[in-house]
Formats: C-alpha cells, structure tokens, sequence
C-alpha cells in the first residue's frame, strides 16, 4: 500500500453520446446536437455543448428542447454503439489502474494511489489518462484529481469540457469554500432552500458551523451529512466489484401499441439487446423477466425461470409466453421491458431441450453474428422472425 494520501481521479466524458455522434458524423460538428426525441413522451439523454448554451439539458422532455432549441439536431440514441465506445475508455482507464468503479457509461472513479511510483503524481496520470482517450477515441474528458472521491467528482466539473482540475491534499476545504451548497452531494433544490432560508448559500457557510450545530438545525442525518462532505471527508472507496444482478432494457414508446405484431416485434429488439450484453459480459441468465406499462402507468411485471441462457430467441419467446399471460391486446402499451437476471457465468454448463439446436451450434450462431454486428452496425444481421424494425420510442414507419 502506498503511502500518504490517496490519489482519487473521477473522470468524466464531455457530452459523450453528443459528442459520439458528432465524431461519426462530421456534418453536426458545431451544431446543437440533442441525443433523445422531441416527442411529448420523449427525454433528453444528453445534448451538445451547442445545445446547452440554449438551456437544454439531459432528462428534459423532448418537446421543451424542441421549443428552447428549435433549430436542434434531434438524434435517435445508439445505446450499443456507445456502450462500445465506452468499453474503449474503459480499457484506457485500467491501463493505469485495476481500480475502476464505473459510475455509468460515461464516467467513472479511479483510484490511482498505487499507480504513482509508475505513472507519476495525480496530475501526470490524470493529464496522460486525457491524452490516452483523445487518441483511442477522438473523445475529450474532463478529470478532477483529489483525495476522496466527492472531491474529485466536484473538480470534473468544474472545468468541463476537456477539463482538469487539481485538488492537493489539505487544500479540500479552501476549494470548495467558494462553491455554492447545490454542489454538497444530495442537496437538491428542496434542501438548498432549507440551507438558503439558514442563511447557508455557500459551502463556506456550512464549513463555518460545528458539527453539533448543524445536527441541531437539520436533524441527524442531514447535518452529519453537510458537515462531512463540507470538510471534504469522503473516506469511502474506490469499489470495483459491483455483481451484476441482472441485465436489461425498456422503451417507452412515443405513441402506445396497440397491435400485437407491433408488441413482438419490439420484444425481439430488446430480447436482441439483452441477450447480446448478456453475452458481452459472459454471462447467461436463469430468470426471464417482462415489464408491460399500460397508458394509465398501470404497470405489470411477470418472469418465468428459465435453463440458463444468453440466447436472444429464447429470451424473446419467453418474453412473448409471459406477455400472452398478462396482456389480451388491450388497453395499449405505453412501455415494454424485457430483462434476464439470476445470472451465471457464460461458461456453466446448459442442459438443452430434447428437440433443440444443441446449444454450441447456437452459441457459435451468435457469435457470428456478433462480429457482423462489431464490424457493419446493430442493423447489418437480424433474426429472421422480426417483420419490423424499431427504434428507442417504438416502431419505424
């Protein structure tokens, strides 16, 4: 274990889905590029520096972005492709350390302590780890180097974009002092006007109370809260190791389906996407779980066990089993979901059916077409029962 304080780096990639499809795309650089749609059930995942500079930002309703950025590029989000992206950093990240907690596709929390006596202080790892990135991706992150992880995930933004921060060690109070209470981790605007009505509108003003004093105003949960993440304590870790407990995805669609075509048509697509991370990771679920939203958000959920399995047709009539048990064809569908959890290892050994493919032939089928799909797009290879093609808000056309 190396001595001192730790060196903790939260980097963050700058409008990552925006700036992906600026990259593969060169006709929307410089351009408001809004990744979501501006339908009125439609969010913003995330949208371009271009675009921010109008007000919008990511989880606004699509039409309200619409309204505030009307000349904005509206971009159907490519979630796999980007998740492609991101394992690309990924392996940027580990190159200096095996101590990487991804936070989401697009950031993450390093711990580099033991990595200095190679690369170099927080700074220089922080600097080469920029410049490792831009050159794997053409993509820029903005890093915050610090002693704990709050710190550092305040620093990544405060530069942004292609930014980077330094925090030294015993400096963690003097540069937060500054910054507004919005910026103290699960203070939202509820609390920040608690805090505001106290008198409390800057970090300083919180750091300026005693830990007894801020118990007695806000209670004890919230007051040992502002105190410790004001004085920059943050002791916990790094944690690499999250288990993955199930893998899945859901749309929520633009207009409800009503047809029952329509329904399996988008169930193959998700049963498509979860069996292809599902097998990404080397996994195979034993559970096959269905979610179905009415119009009236009445929502439902079904699963059925399952033989082990990363296989994208057994997920789907799965799925199309649980969804006939639930759903007569009325009322509409608002949102569907389809997820595999009770996950083992890829390699545990499968019992096939009687009158199945025996599953390494199916296994090496998918693996085809896999690699058809890495290299020419998730559209390049379909299975053969789909009769419609969908997008993230329901079917084309």
């Amino acid at each position: 274990m190396s001595a001192g304080p730790r060196t903790i780096l939260h980097a963050d990639m700058d409008a990552f889905y925006a700036a992906i499809e600026q990259r593969d795309r060169p006709e929307l650089r410089g351009r408001p590029v809004i990744v979501g749609g501006a339908g009125p059930r439609q969010v913003v995942s995330t949208c371009s520096y271009e675009a921010r500079k109008f007000g919008v930002h990511s989880a606004m309703p699509g039409v309200l972005a619409k309204r505030l950025c009307p000349q904005g590029v509206f971009v159907t989000p490519r979630m796999e492709h980007y998740a492609a992206v991101s394992a690309e950093v990924r392996a940027v990240f580990e190159r200096f350390t095996d101590l990487v907690e991804p936070l989401s596709l697009d950031e993450a929390f390093l711990d580099v302590t033991g990595s200095r006596a190679l690369f170099g202080d927080g700074a220089t790892i922080a600097r080469a780890v920029k410049q490792q990135v831009r050159a794997a991706t053409q993509l820029t992150v903005s890093v915050g180097v610090a002693t704990s992880k709050y710190v550092a995930k305040v620093a990544s933004d405060l530069r942004k974009p292609d930014g980077l921060v330094v925090v030294p060690p015993g400096e963690e109070v003097a540069f937060l002092a500054p910054l507004p209470v919005s910026r103290l981790w699960g203070v939202g605007p509820v609390t920040q006007r608690q805090l505001e009505r106290a008198g409390l509108r800057t970090i300083g003003d919180v750091q300026a109370l005693s830990l007894e004093q801020l118990v007695d105003a806000f209670g004890q949960n919230l007051g040992e809260h502002l105190w410790v993440l004001a004085n920059g304590h943050d002791a916990r870790g790094v944690e690499p190791e999250h288990e993955t407990k199930s893998i899945g995805h859901e749309m929520t669609f633009a207009t409800d389906l009503a047809a029952a075509e329509q329904v399996r048509a988008v169930l193959l697509q998700l049963a498509e996407m979860v069996g292809r991370r599902l097998r990404q990771h080397g996994l195979r679920a034993g559970v096959v779980r269905l979610k179905l939203r009415h119009p009236d958000f009445t929502t439902l959920t079904r699963q059925r066990k399952v033989a082990p399995t990363a296989d994208d047709l057994v997920l789907y009539r799965t799925a199309c089993e649980l969804l006939e048990g639930c759903w007569p064809g009325r009322p509409g569908v608002r949102l569907l979901g389809v997820t595999g959890a009770g996950l083992v290892a890829g390699e545990a050994p499968v019992q096939g059916g009687l009158f199945a493919p025996a599953p390494h032939k199916r296994d090496r089928l998918l693996a085809a077409m896999d690699a058809i799909r890495d290299r020419h797009g998730e559209g390049a290879v379909r299975h053969g029962g789909e009769r419609a093609r969908t997008n993230p808000w329901g079917p084309d056309g």
